[in-house]
């Protein structure tokens, strides 16, 4: 069998092509969601390719200096906020995130609601 220049190229490159397709599907997705609980000020970010970069897309958007961040991989944050404190957490869909958040915001406070979630990458 004579493969020509041409044919081999086009072949070597469908099979760089194919085995970097798994590394796409499965890219990494980060988001965060920054607080002021003085001001009550939020900020957040979904679908960012590293953790640095999320937390300062949502700290920008929060807008001040005391903002406290929460960060998530391929998943959902959620934080919740009573009159005595408040709560984040995350999990791998919105539900969950949201009963962490709720869950930690009990320790410090009660009546505790969630104010905010997001999801990042494919996560409803």
């Amino acid at each position: 069998m004579k493969i020509g220049i041409r044919s081999l190229t086009l072949l070597m490159t469908l099979a760089v092509a194919a085995t970097s397709l798994p590394e796409l599907a499965f890219a990494e997705s980060y988001g965060a969601i920054a607080y002021s609980r003085r001001t009550g000020a939020l900020g957040w970010s979904y679908d960012h390719p590293s953790r640095r970069s999320a937390e300062r897309a949502a700290m920008g958007n929060c807008g001040r200096g005391d903002c406290k961040v929460l960060w998530f991989r391929d998943a959902c944050g959620a934080v919740a906020a009573g009159p005595d404190g408040w709560g984040s957490g995350w999990g791998t869909n919105r539900r969950r995130a949201e009963r962490e958040a709720i869950n930690s915001c009990s320790q410090y406070s009660y009546d505790c609601e969630v104010i905010r979630w997001q999801c990042s990458g494919a996560r409803p």
